[in-house]
């Protein structure tokens, strides 16, 4: 099919040509631009009639491969674990940290085919409650009895079947609240207080609960997500510059007033010091050693020494630097393609339904963009040496039920924009 009779195909499509309109009023680009955010999604091949596809099927298998990829290695990480008197009690079979993550793999899976059917709508609506509701388990969480502590942090709930996070809640809350409140609020951005000050309480309320668990990864993504989702929503420059230089100094005030936070930053900056190498540089120090074993193709999968106790949380945060070391540097490089690739599409995706006037959608999937392309970029950078070491896992891949499940929720409300987006493409209904 030529491009001139397929653009003529399209073009008969009841509803395209005006919504194409719209969305070039919208980016303040002309009807007639070339460059819009906006797919036809049409398939031709071998000259056979076109046929629309109703998913981003590329995206569905990236996040399947980096699932089955994770799957592995959490069970490679973990083979070791019941040979030390330390983790026995959390890994007592060899098998049973992968059977664990495959479990939490089933149920994320099932609560994605769910979350996929409920429309965009609904989510607006429910967006202040499911936000009250994760502050409700962050509050929860801190009381004896209810929340469960581990190596001094109280982050998670017991449900008998698994150990849920409310952070990781919390971090979908933030984005769809956000969301819903530049939505609501799009008419007053250019006035701070009524614009920002709110936001920043949400924000206050969110980092006092994680920093009492403490949790200051997440609450350093949680804010990122909000304060990115201020700046996709339009709120003035001054203002979002000014709330950034807020945050960046109640950082460097946490890291001062807490003496174990900035002997963390003194071990980052020289991690081979005999003061720190035994100590707070002892993670980071194991992971570069890990990921210089693995040169460029790596010692072969279940080869690493480093994963035989002597790299902490490898199956969690140091996930990467077992990839890299049985992987080697082609290994790293795919999964950080993978993420790069699906963060860009992730945006696309936000950035098509603004264009189709549906705000809330697209500022929420690139809040969700945020999220993951966020988090994977902090993980990424303790493993390799580049940022201060914190508790953050890598998305879709690290150890850990509850995290798995928000992460493939989160990323089924992004499928299920992009359904909606294509719906409206074809002249139908979100």
């Amino acid at each position: 099919m030529s491009r001139a009779a397929s653009s003529a195909a399209v073009g008969a499509r009841p509803g395209l040509a005006a919504l194409k309109e719209r969305a070039a009023r919208w980016l303040g680009r002309g009807a007639g631009s070339e460059t819009l955010p906006i797919r036809d999604w049409v398939s031709v091949s071998n000259g056979q009639p076109a046929r629309l596809l109703g998913f981003d099927q590329m995206m569905v298998c990236v996040v399947i491969a980096l699932l089955a990829l994770g799957l592995v290695m959490v069970y490679s990480t973990s083979i070791a674990l019941p040979d030390d008197p330390r983790t026995a009690r959390v890994a007592p079979t060899h098998h049973y940290l992968m059977v664990r993550h495959a479990f939490g793999l089933l149920i994320a899976l099932g609560a994605s085919l769910a979350v996929v059917q409920v429309p965009l709508r609904l989510w607006e609506r429910w967006a202040p409650w499911l936000f009250v509701a994760a502050l409700v388990l962050l509050v929860l969480v801190l009381i004896p009895h209810i929340g469960r502590a581990s190596k001094g942090a109280r982050r998670w709930i017991p449900l008998g079947f698994m150990s849920f996070q409310p952070s990781e809640l919390a971090k979908l809350g933030i984005a769809m609240y956000a969301a819903s409140y530049m939505v609501r609020k799009m008419e007053i951005k250019e006035h701070f207080t009524r614009a920002v000050a709110p936001m920043a309480a949400a924000l206050a309320v969110i980092g006092v609960l994680l920093l009492a668990e403490p949790d200051m990864g997440a609450f350093i993504v949680i804010a990122a997500i909000a304060m990115g989702i201020l700046f996709l929503g339009g709120v003035n420059g001054r203002m979002f510059l000014l709330s950034i230089a807020v945050l960046l100094g109640a950082f460097v005030s946490m890291i001062i007033a807490s003496p174990w936070r900035a002997e963390r930053i003194l071990a980052f900056l020289s991690p081979w010091d005999p003061l720190y190498a035994q100590g707070k540089g002892y993670q980071l120090t194991h992971s570069l050693i890990a990921l210089g074993r693995g040169e460029i193709f790596g010692q072969g999968l279940g080869s690493s020494v480093e994963k035989l106790h002597y790299l902490p949380e490898a199956h969690t945060d140091f996930l990467l630097a077992v990839i890299g070391e049985e992987l080697g540097f082609v290994g790293v490089a795919l999964v950080i393609a993978a993420f790069f690739w699906l963060t860009r599409r992730i945006f696309h995706i936000g950035r098509q339904a603004i264009a189709l006037d549906r705000v809330f959608s697209g500022l929420l999937a690139q809040g969700i963009g945020i999220w993951m392309g966020g988090q994977a970029f902090i993980n990424m950078g303790v493993n390799l040496g580049v940022l201060p070491t914190k508790g953050l896992t890598l998305p879709l891949m690290s150890y850990g039920g509850s995290a798995i499940l928000m992460n493939c929720v989160a990323l089924a409300i992004v499928l299920r924009v992009d359904i909606e987006n294509r719906q409206l493409m074809r002249g139908g209904r979100a």
